[in-house]
């Protein structure tokens, strides 16, 4: 009685060994198929009215550059050694219209936004262009393909300290301006919801 025992007790310990034994080394780590994209939670509350902050420099503009992000599409204005006493107003307009002239400029896109920053784009002791835009051409070095908010740019020129700027969007959407070290930012989200 005492070697059935055994043997049974032996036998169940070898089959739990090679039952072990048969699954393949990683297969406990390996959980069922499931999708592990979520979606990204965007910034909410930007609204689409226009914002200003009242402040003016004499350091000059010096590029403008634009990049894509998972909410929004950014264009920052930069000004070298403005430090944070850059001004600016950015809102919709039905038309872009250039300063002193009154000109029309067309910009792309089913909304307008313009970007004015309260600094020149030329030294104001010499007059010389700190930036190389051209009154209504798109702005020098930027490429929006495959943005999904931004669909064309142009400088509109500067005018007695302010440098104005064009920026056509597909839609009326929220949009942010932020003022920061020696450049201004502009973020345009890809929607109106609170999802990338």
């Amino acid at each position: 009685m005492v070697r059935i025992r055994r043997a049974c007790a032996t036998l169940a310990l070898v089959g739990a060994t090679v039952g072990v034994a048969a699954v393949p080394a990683g297969a406990a780590a390996v959980a069922s198929p499931r999708s592990t994209t979520q979606a990204t939670t965007c910034p909410t509350g930007w609204g689409s009215l226009a914002k200003t902050e009242a402040a003016a420099t004499v350091a000059s503009v010096t590029n403008v550059r634009t990049g894509r992000h998972t909410c929004f599409d950014r264009m920052v204005v930069d000004v070298p050694g403005a430090g944070s006493g850059v001004g600016y107003t950015v809102q919709y307009v039905t038309r872009l219209y250039q300063d002193g002239s009154g000109r029309e400029i067309p910009v792309a896109g089913g909304a307008v936004l313009e970007v004015r920053v309260t600094a020149p784009a030329y030294d104001p002791d010499t007059g010389a262009a700190t930036y190389p835009g051209r009154v209504s051409r798109p702005l020098p070095g930027v490429d929006l393909t495959g943005y999904r908010t931004f669909r064309d740019t142009r400088f509109a020129g500067s005018f007695e300290g302010d440098t104005q700027i064009g920026l056509g969007v597909r839609a009326r959407l929220p949009f942010r301006v932020q003022q920061l070290d020696d450049r201004v930012v502009v973020d345009v989200a890809h929607s109106w919801t609170a999802t990338g």
